[in-house]
């Protein structure tokens, strides 16, 4: 098997095929491919057990700035207008509601300056705070067995969209698939890319591919290529495994509970599953791995080759390791992987959401979890939070934390244009017309919204 393209992109989770479905639905580059290593489309991290099913707008997203909110927004909305337009029987997603839970003075006092007085409330006009009261209308199971003389305050917001991101990346991938210009190859490992004079030739386990311009959207291993092309050489990651316990109906929607800014995967949410409301999923833990990729012993070499094994590398680890606040909760989370003992360390994480939980209604959700790559920038020795990206000639590497998944399709129009620029401006990009098949049909506030709490159903 091989090839010439005008642009090929690797890999196949949620990034690599929302870049596909842009590139192939709303420009006129003539031949576009799409190579995955796995033998299916969204085997990975995209797969809906391996992540929290949460299509983050920040709106209930604590750790965000007003800033970091306005960018994630549109991206959110880009993707809930795709899912409107293209997944109206919610096959793919379902939509419920969503609140940020604050208990307690400080707390509720926190919710109530970051709504009035930091602008949150302007900037999400569905977003509104909610009394005890009606927090237990919508989430019976927050307030009961809660003391009643605790202040409580919630933002509640009905945009809870929770999306099965491995089948919405099925779903761009067919939408690409059905352009006469685009080929899918599954089951396609890359075992080199080489610069060429005219592009890069892309050599894999079932034959060559030579391209004009490349996206290598894949995830962890993203920095490994990057690497071995010269790139990147002031960043390594910090590979952090999610795990989720299990719970049977318990929430009808999304609940959160406030995230600390130094540490923003470690708060602990309630979600009513995409596919089976009757099933309650709390999590994600959050667990230092040194692997790519969750379960595959084969990906500590990969992880050893993106580390480097240098001073560099091992006195930023140190540095961020020694911070008071990580290491305990490092060493916390070891715990919870735990049999027995790590379900009933987790315990009042969950107790903080739902009260009257008890240990024997939790159970370790098994296969459940993927590995998320935080970059670790070895120049200054400290954690970047954000997505990184990295642009060389006439090649991207998208190497995407959270929220990765939620802003697939703003990263993917971002990289569009790059793309034209690396293709000497040969090809448009009908953006007009992308963002009628998106964003245009995102529901404003104002448009009907149905109920502000549905009790989601089994299969839902």
């Amino acid at each position: 098997m091989s090839g010439k393209y005008d642009l090929v992109i690797v890999g196949g989770g949620i990034s690599g095929a929302s870049l596909l479905y842009t590139t192939a639905k709303f420009t006129d580059i003539d031949s576009i491919a799409l190579i995955e290593k796995e033998s299916e489309i969204a085997a990975i991290n995209s797969h809906h057990t391996n992540n929290s099913q949460t299509l983050h707008f920040g709106d209930i997203e604590t750790n965000y700035t007003l800033e970091k909110a306005e960018e994630v927004k549109e991206g959110a909305e880009l993707l809930a207008g795709y899912l409107e337009n293209q997944d109206p029987d919610r096959e793919m997603h379902s939509k419920r509601s969503k609140m940020v839970l604050g208990v307690g003075d400080e707390e509720v006092a926190e919710l109530e300056e970051r709504y009035e007085d930091e602008g949150f409330g302007d900037l999400y006009p569905k977003l509104r705070p909610i009394d005890r009261e009606e927090i237990g209308e919508l989430e019976p199971k927050v307030v009961e067995g809660r003391d009643p003389s605790t202040d409580m305050l919630a933002l509640q917001t009905p945009d809870g969209y929770v999306v099965d991101y491995g089948e919405t990346t099925k779903s761009f991938v067919e939408e690409a698939n059905a352009e006469a210009n685009v080929d899918v190859f599954t089951g396609t490992a890359v075992e080199d890319i080489t610069p060429t004079l005219d592009g890069y030739t892309i050599a894999t386990t079932d034959g060559r591919f030579d391209c004009d311009a490349t996206v290598v959207a894949a995830g962890s291993h993203s920095l490994q290529m990057a690497k071995e092309l010269g790139y990147g050489q002031d960043k390594v990651l910090l590979p952090i495994a999610g795990s989720f316990f299990l719970a049977d109906d318990l929430l009808n929607g999304k609940v959160y509970t406030l995230q600390m800014k130094k540490l923003p995967f470690a708060a602990v949410h309630g979600d009513a599953d995409v596919h089976d409301g009757s099933i309650t999923r709390f999590g994600p833990t959050a667990k230092l791995v040194p692997t790519l990729e969750r379960g595959r012993i084969s990906t500590v070499k990969d992880f050893l080759d993106v580390f480097g094994l240098n001073a560099a590398a091992f006195l930023s680890y140190a540095n961020i390791l020694s911070d008071r606040i990580l290491l305990p909760y490092v060493l916390r989370n070891l715990v919870y992987d735990l049999p027995n003992v790590g379900r009933k360390q987790f315990l009042p994480h969950v107790q903080k959401v739902v009260p009257s939980v008890e240990l024997e209604d939790i159970e370790r959700a098994k296969g459940y979890g993927g590995v998320r790559p935080q970059i670790v920038d070895t120049k200054n020795k400290s954690l970047d939070m954000g997505e990184a990206k990295i642009v060389g000639d006439d090649v991207i590497f998208n190497i995407t934390p959270s929220p990765g998944a939620s802003t697939c399709l703003k990263n993917a129009m971002r990289d569009t244009h790059t793309l034209l620029e690396f293709l000497d401006g040969e090809y448009e990009f009908d953006e007009e017309a992308f963002r009628s098949a998106t964003i245009d049909n995102f529901p404003r506030a104002g448009d009907s919204d149905g109920p502000k709490a549905v009790k989601p159903s089994a299969d839902d």
